[in-house]
């Protein structure tokens, strides 16, 4: 099978790889869409020290099963599925307790670590755990499909955050994770959406997709602006889509006494705090880990259109192509969000 390979850093190969065997419990799925993902992009160059090389990178994905282990009930050849990212072990305290995210023997595919090294699917073949896949909708391109992990992710992060009806919540980060959090937000029942981005490409996709205010960090007194929008007293919560010093501080900065702070993103993988700012203003700070068990809601909210991502594709190219688009995303070209590869 063809397979994009991360070889070495910065390096990347289209190789032919032995088709893999999918063990009792688990799926041969044949690819058809996998999407790039930001961590995927950060892992090309070894900076998030989560994919040493070998690999084959790729996480969010969908395709049809080829054939299934003598274990495996609920799936059969030709099904249309889409799989977590997460590869739980289902047995220890925390998968016991419905925290799937936090398996003390978590897996991620497309990730290679000292601890562990699992490929991906930017490959025409990848095996995962029948208990990671669910059945996709029939009438879902599976471009759309392979963006359910990261919609996932946002509506896990909204999920932990306490939002009442008609509150004023900030996103930080009009990225692919911050715009879909924000449609997530506005589910959630926020009254106000406030986006911040240094983009302002981004902070007009923000807008078309349900953004109230959009404010680009870098030009504007943002946190006055925060201020006036919430009758001087900042608002109730903020999700931050991020991961870097500079944007917690604003999420932090951006909410009122009492408020709520749930950090998403995840670059830096240590962080600046201004701890008597929590601290005195009870501010609740949350971490959101990938998601735990809400690929079915997501499924669902994309199915009826509640959530939108068909205009979060820059691209959808073939898998042979996908050391240039690398290379492109790598170099930050201006205008790119989302690219989906077709193995």
């Amino acid at each position: 099978m063809k397979a994009l390979v991360l070889s070495a850093y910065k390096e990347l190969e289209l190789l032919d790889l032995p088709v893999p065997k999918p063990a009792d419990d688990e799926l041969l799925i044949r690819i058809r869409a996998c999407g790039i993902c930001g961590s995927d992009v950060h892992g090309y160059d070894g900076s998030t020290g989560r994919r040493l090389p070998p690999v084959v990178m790729g996480h969010e994905a969908a395709g049809t099963v080829e054939s299934v282990g003598s274990a495996v009930k609920d799936f059969r050849a030709g099904d249309r599925v889409t799989f977590d990212s997460t590869v739980y072990c289902g047995k220890c305290f925390f998968c016991q307790r419905g925290q799937i995210n936090l398996c003390d023997n978590r897996e991620v595919v497309g990730v290679s670590t000292p601890a562990f090294r699992r490929n991906g699917a930017f490959a025409e073949f990848v095996t995962v755990p029948a208990r990671i896949a669910y059945h996709l909708p029939e009438g879902m391109p599976f471009s759309h499909a392979a963006l359910i992990e990261a919609v996932s992710v946002a509506v896990h992060g909204v999920s932990l955050t306490p939002i009442a009806l008609d509150d004023t919540v900030v996103v930080v980060g009009a990225g692919m994770i911050g715009l879909l959090t924000l449609q997530a937000a506005r589910l959630a029942g926020a009254g106000k959406v406030i986006v911040l981005d240094v983009d302002d490409t981004r902070l007009e996709m923000a807008r078309s997709l349900g953004a109230s205010v959009t404010l680009n960090s870098r030009s504007a007194d943002t946190i006055t602006n925060i201020l006036e929008q919430t009758m001087g007293r900042g608002a109730d919560a903020a999700l931050e889509c991020v991961g870097i010093s500079v944007t917690v501080k604003l999420a932090v900065d951006s909410v009122r006494k009492g408020g709520a702070v749930t950090l998403i993103g995840n670059v830096a993988p240590a962080i600046e705090l201004g701890l008597q700012s929590v601290v005195t203003r009870q501010i609740r700070l949350q971490g959101s880990c990938a998601s735990s068990g809400e690929y079915p809601a997501c499924i669902s909210l994309m199915s009826r259109g509640a959530i939108q991502v068909e205009p979060l594709l820059s691209a959808v190219a073939p898998l042979e192509d996908g050391v240039s688009w690398f290379k492109r995303l790598y170099a930050h070209e201006p205008g790119l969000l989302k690219v989906v590869l077709e193995p």
